[in-house]
Order: C-alpha cells, then structure tokens, then sequence
C-alpha cells in the first residue's frame, strides 16, 4: 500500500489510531487499524479467524471504510458506541422528564453517538403551565439547554458533538425555529429541521392558510405559502433550516408495520424511530477502478460486490459487538438491525473512469453502479438471513408489501420472499 497522505496520516493519528491511556500510540500504522477492527468485528462468527481475514481484505486499500465509530471503537476496551447515528426518544411535555431525556442524551453523546430529537412534543411560548402559575418557554429555549450540553460534553472528548433538532411546521413555534440560527452562535451543535406534512405541502401549493396548534388547540393562522417562503429564504441565509419530508418518509418505510419514524440522525440521511440506531460503512468507489484513466478504463463491478457482500457482514456483526449508551437502544437495535451500507469516492471513480462529472454518461454509470451494489447488498443480507437468521421483526407478507421493497427487481424480492432480511435496513448513503 502506498503512504498516507499528510492529511489522512494526520486524521488517522487524531481520530482513530488506538492509544493507551498515557497517550503512547499502540497502533504503529492503519494496516494496525485495519487488524484490530478485522478482528473485533469477525468475533461474532462461528470460524473468527477466517472472517478476519476475508474482512482485512475488505479493509486493505481502503475499499470499505467502516464508519468513524467503528473505526475508533472496534476492538478496543473504550466504552463507546459503534453506532454513529441515534435518534432519541419522545420527549414528554413535563419538566422532570424533559430533564431525564436530557441525561439520555448527554450519555448517547459520551459514547460518540450523534443524535436527532423531534421537539414537537413541547408545548409553545407563552403557554400556560397548569398548576404553577407559569408560562412555558417553549421548545427553542430547551433546544439551547441541549446545546449548552453538548458543548460541555465535547470539552471532555476529541470528537465533536453532533445533534438534529426538529420541529413540526404546524407547532406554533416554528416561526421563531426556523429563524433560530439567524443569530450567529446559536444552537451551534444542532442542524435544524423542519418536520413537512403532505397536508402542508398540498397548502403551500394551493395558497391555502395553515393553522399552528398545539394539543388540539389553534394558536395562530398564516399562508402556507408565506411560512414556506420563510423557511426557503433561512436555508437560503443561514443553510438552515432543512426540512424533512415525514410523510413521505414513513410512507416508505418499510417496517411501517411495526414503527413510526419521528426524525432523523444530525446528517439527515438516516431517518430513525424513537431510540433507533444504525451502524455505518461505505464501498470506496474510487479503490475499485480498474486502469484507471485508460481508454478503457472501468469499475469492477465483481469485486464491487464482493466488498458489498462483505460490508453487509460485518456491519451485521457491528450490531453484537457494539456497545449501547442505553439499553432501550440496544433493544431496538437488535430488534430491527439497522445497517446503512453506502458509498464513497463516486466523484473520483468517475474521474478516473474519464466521465465528466454531471454529464449524462457520468449519470448512467452512477445507475448502473449503484444497481449492481443494492442487488448484492440485499442478496447478502438475505443470504445471512438464510444462515443467521431474519431480524426478529421481520414479517414476511407485510415487509414485502412496503412501498420501496415493491420496487426491487423479482429476484430480490424472491430472496426475501425464501430467506427473509438479515437487516432490516440495507443501504444508505451517509455525507462521505
């Protein structure tokens, strides 16, 4: 293998080489790395040994690159979490319990899990708190007692806290959510979400007022139209906020039987029930193109799948060898086996492979790729399904009911049909 660059040398030696508590580095070099996570992930199979090694390989010139958490975590004696993405549970509206959801969080966060909350539970600004004489503060001031949090958690760590905040577009609060981050140095680890309804967006569309209402009760009426412009033109300011198409999200969830997804994970790209959680891994494009800048250059589509086959298991086996800041997440993990197999290095391995980025050729290619390595994907996960056993979740007539495992071709929808899942959560592509 050739060295590192300067940079990846630099990040390995901050984020991920393993050192003992004096500081002293006890990984010599990322071949060390790749040993250690090899091994940790291959211990829940009945042969480890070969595992390991068919997993190293995987692992060698970087072809899958496992998650940050995987990487810094596997094998060593840390008590942190494999998982990079949590969504926490629904926050009730009462102070006591606010606060204990607030301890489940700044744990999650110690353990370098990133985490999404869904703060439509809370009542808004100026409602009347029953019983006290008061008034609530509404669910943006309790977002900056989160972040307060998460400040003082990342001081005693190397990696920075990272959370989601979202908020329904019919909260009486929204106006004030949305304009949040306006103000420099607000809710400085938190990405903001809006949470948007069909119902919202058929208003918007129609020039129809929107109610924002809380517990039943209407606190104000205003365009549809006139909020969604302001949330368009704060993204447009600020980058934030983005919004989350809930609906549509739990339209197409496949385990819609069993669950309802509430948010997503601080990147977005994982939308997750309460106390969800889902390991992640990426197939480095760029490492499987073969003559690279040659007239003929292309990608290996074989040993594309043959790494794909491969980050299926062992972020399979993430799952048993992860530890769970609570144990309610360890629950749901197990329950569904979440695993979000993605890619990397697309712009470079259409580089390599002389496209030009954007073009129409660039786009068929990232088609045909991407095709190939949901087909072996599934497959694997079918086939451990076969040998390990389906997540415990899984219902056959319902799950192949769901809307986006109706879109798979015939053949995968036969493993599924014979075998079931392995995880309930195959493929999913992560900022990388």
């Amino acid at each position: 293998m050739a060295p590192l660059s300067p940079v990846s040398q630099k990040i390995w030696e901050r984020k991920y080489r393993l050192r003992a508590r004096t500081g002293a580095p006890v990984e010599r070099s990322i071949e060390d790395t790749w040993d250690r996570v090899a091994t940790a992930l291959a211990t829940p199979e009945v042969e480890p040994v070969l595992w390991a090694g068919r997993f190293r390989d995987a692992l060698t010139d970087f072809k899958f690159m496992p998650a940050g958490r995987i990487l810094a975590g596997a094998g060593t004696a840390r008590d942190v979490t494999l998982c990079n993405c949590f969504v926490m549970g629904t926050i009730p509206d009462d102070m006591g319990r606010i606060f204990e959801h607030l301890r489940e969080a700044a744990l999650t966060l110690q353990q370098g899990g990133g985490i999404g909350y869904d703060f439509s539970t809370l009542r808004p600004k100026g409602a009347p708190v029953h019983g006290i004489g008061a008034d609530a503060s509404g669910p943006v001031s309790f977002m900056a007692v989160w972040d307060a949090m998460c400040a003082t958690i990342l001081s005693a760590g190397y990696r920075r806290g990272a959370m989601m905040a979202s908020l329904a577009c019919d909260h009486p609060d929204i106006q004030d959510f949305v304009a949040a981050k306006a103000q420099s140095g607000r809710l400085t680890h938190f990405n903001l979400s809006v949470l948007v309804s069909d119902a919202f967006m058929a208003a918007v569309r129609a020039g129809a007022p929107w109610d924002l209402k809380f517990g039943g009760t209407v606190f104000r009426t205003l365009p549809a139209r006139a909020l969604w412009e302001r949330i368009l033109r704060a993204s447009y300011d600020s980058a934030e906020p983005g919004v989350i198409f809930i609906d549509r999200i739990n339209a197409r969830n496949n385990l819609g039987y069993c669950e309802t997804i509430a948010t997503t994970n601080p990147c977005g790209e994982q939308p997750l029930p309460p106390y969800g959680a889902c390991v992640l891994g990426s197939i480095n494009l760029a490492a499987l193109v073969e003559r690279p800048f040659a007239t003929d250059a292309a990608l290996d589509l074989e040993q594309l799948a043959a790494v794909t086959r491969l980050g299926v298991r062992m972020l399979d086996n993430a799952i048993d060898v992860s530890r769970f800041p609570l144990e309610v997440q360890r629950r749901e993990a197990k329950a569904k086996r979440r695993i979000g197999l993605g890619i990397t290095g697309l712009a470079d391995a259409l580089i390599l492979c002389g496209l030009t980025y954007g073009s129409s050729e660039a786009l068929a290619a990232t088609e045909r790729w991407l095709r190939h390595l949901r087909r072996a994907a599934y497959l694997a996960s079918a086939e451990l399904a076969a040998e390990k056993g389906a997540f415990p979740l899984f219902d056959r007539d319902r799950y192949l009911a769901g809307a986006s495992v109706r879109e798979l071709e015939p053949e995968l929808r036969a493993a599924i049909g014979e075998h079931g899942l392995r995880t309930r959560l195959v493929t999913s592509v992560r900022p990388a």
